[in-house]
């Protein structure tokens, strides 16, 4: 039985039970009941249903926004007019992440403070609710393996530059092969993944 149903029934029976009293009230006191009173009784009775009926339209949780609350989360940082960033974002939300923007005219101080060095960096730094940091094209699958892997001593994942065919950076059939590299808090790294082929990054 649907919640709106019941509110009718319930409705329904209020005004079984007004009725009822009004009925009681001029048998036994031989007294009509004047039309002001009805129409008071009347507005109360409207006024109470429509109460629950907003109240409960109020509490309604759209599953779509609960659903979209159960995603994982990246912080993705990029300068305004990135153009290869924003493609790179609407790969991971496509591919079962939450993206939340920060335009920055300047991401080099960013970049530091997380501790990533010129060597591994490119044009948009992405941080996950655990602190993670993703630099660059990423490829989705391999941001999903690394946290449900959560290796220990390390930063994070880079992919330097910006290589083609990389997601964001597609540019008709051009691939170019590249790494995925693991950062460690020394400033050293290691290959976490080679890619070879367009289709090896889904």
């Amino acid at each position: 039985m649907t919640t709106r149903f019941t509110l009718k029934i319930y409705c329904i029976i209020f005004i079984i039970t007004i009725g009822g009293l009004m009925f009681s009230f001029q048998y036994l006191y031989k007294r009509s009941v004047s039309k002001g009173a009805l129409a008071f009784l009347f507005i109360i009775f409207i006024a109470g249903c429509s109460e629950i009926t907003t109240a409960k339209t109020a509490t309604s949780v759209n599953p779509e926004s609960q659903q979209k609350s159960l995603l994982p989360v990246l912080d993705v940082y990029k300068t305004p007019t990135c153009g290869c960033c924003q493609k790179w974002i609407d790969h991971i939300d496509d591919s079962g992440f939450q993206s939340i923007v920060h335009n920055r005219v300047d991401l080099t101080s960013l970049k530091m403070d997380m501790g990533i060095a010129p060597r591994y960096r490119s044009c948009h730094t992405a941080i996950s609710t655990e602190g993670y940091i993703f630099e660059g094209h990423v490829p989705a699958k391999f941001i999903q393996q690394f946290l449900a892997e959560a290796p220990k001593n390390a930063l994070g994942l880079s992919v330097p530059a910006m290589p083609v065919g990389t997601p964001g950076m597609e540019m008709g059939e051009r691939f170019m092969p590249y790494q995925v590299l693991l950062l460690k808090p020394d400033g050293l790294s290691e290959v976490y993944a080679m890619v070879n082929s367009y289709k090896e990054q889904f």
